[in-house]
């Protein structure tokens, strides 16, 4: 009896589309989202994640950059984009771990309305003052704002920002104006500036800065010195038990299929394995922490979510 070969075929070829599709593979570009306008610190992590990651995908990633409303702009495109795994979102603690406790109103779920992939890393801050500030050490800093309440103002580009100046505030009992901005290289413009004389900056976006005699950099936000800027003391070295940092990771819409987040999450740890991609990210104040599993970032991500609702109220920041 012959059998005919063309059912066969059409098995067989039916069998290997629905690996691709069940792998994720796609020659359309992967949209990386970032909340946070170009320039910033979560912007340059992007986009050099985004290259290489684009090399061992082996598919354009296409990097779209949607500041606003303290990086809710982003994080709802996201949530309402389809989980084919073309739409992802590098975000920050910002749109997963403040916002619920920062805003009475929110128009996105951190935990229904994405599905964890991968963290990347965390991004530490510094504390900083424009050079009219007569203080070369926090502990001065503190001294001269306690004896001029309410005539020193600070910057506040995202959620890292504020919770760590009002938390130094809060403990240090100092009073500081909080002045709003929408990206963080407006804000360190503003500083160098003068229009403002306090600024807690991501080494990110504000490293070329920071190292410079145009600014004051006082104390880092992390609970030991950083490598990236030696001689710079912790927060916590002045204002007991301040330990702070912005962590980074990579969230698909809800619903994205296993296959499409496993292929993203594989790809991702041999990027971030890469000593060449860790030499640049360092090179941008960036410390590589990856999580293993997305099943552990998931855990992360909602550990995050109590532990800087914590850290707001203890702060004394009243949602808007």
């Amino acid at each position: 009896m012959r059998i005919s070969r063309r059912p066969l075929i059409a098995l067989a070829l039916a069998a290997a589309f629905g690996n691709v599709l069940a792998q994720g593979q796609s020659t359309q570009p992967l949209t990386l989202v970032v909340p946070f306008a170009a320039g910033s610190g979560t912007d340059a992590v992007a986009r050099t994640v985004g290259q290489k990651l684009a090399e061992r995908l082996g598919q354009p990633v296409v990097i779209d950059n949607k500041p606003g409303a303290n990086a809710q702009v982003a994080a709802q495109y996201v949530a309402k984009a389809k989980p084919d795994g073309l739409t992802l979102f590098m975000t920050t603690n910002t749109s997963h771990s403040a916002n619920p406790a920062l805003y009475k109103e929110l128009r996105y779920d951190p935990i229904k309305d994405f599905t964890p992939i991968a963290r990347v890393g965390e991004l530490p801050f510094a504390l900083a003052v424009h050079p009219s500030v007569p203080a070369r050490t926090l502990a001065e800093f503190i001294a001269y704002a306690k004896a001029n309440p309410g005539k020193l103002s600070y910057a506040t580009p995202n959620s890292t920002s504020l919770v760590a100046m009002e938390t130094i505030k809060r403990i240090a009992g100092i009073d500081i104006a909080q002045i709003p901005y929408k990206s963080s290289p407006q804000a360190m413009t503003d500083l160098v500036g003068g229009q403002v004389q306090v600024y807690v900056a991501d080494l990110g976006s504000g490293m070329a800065m920071l190292k410079t005699d145009k600014i004051r950099t006082l104390a880092i936000t992390t609970a030991r010195e950083s490598q990236i800027l030696p001689g710079v003391p912790p927060v916590g070295a002045t204002v007991k038990g301040f330990d702070l940092t912005s962590w980074n990771g990579i969230f698909g819409p809800a619903g994205l299929p296993k296959p499409a987040v496993d292929r993203v999450n594989a790809a991702l740890q041999q990027v971030l394995a890469d000593a060449e991609t860790q030499d640049k990210l360092r090179q941008l104040g960036f410390e590589v922490w990856p999580s293993k599993t997305p099943e552990e970032f998931t855990q992360y991500v909602a550990d995050q979510l109590t532990h800087w609702g914590q850290l707001i109220r203890q702060a004394g920041v009243k949602p808007e």
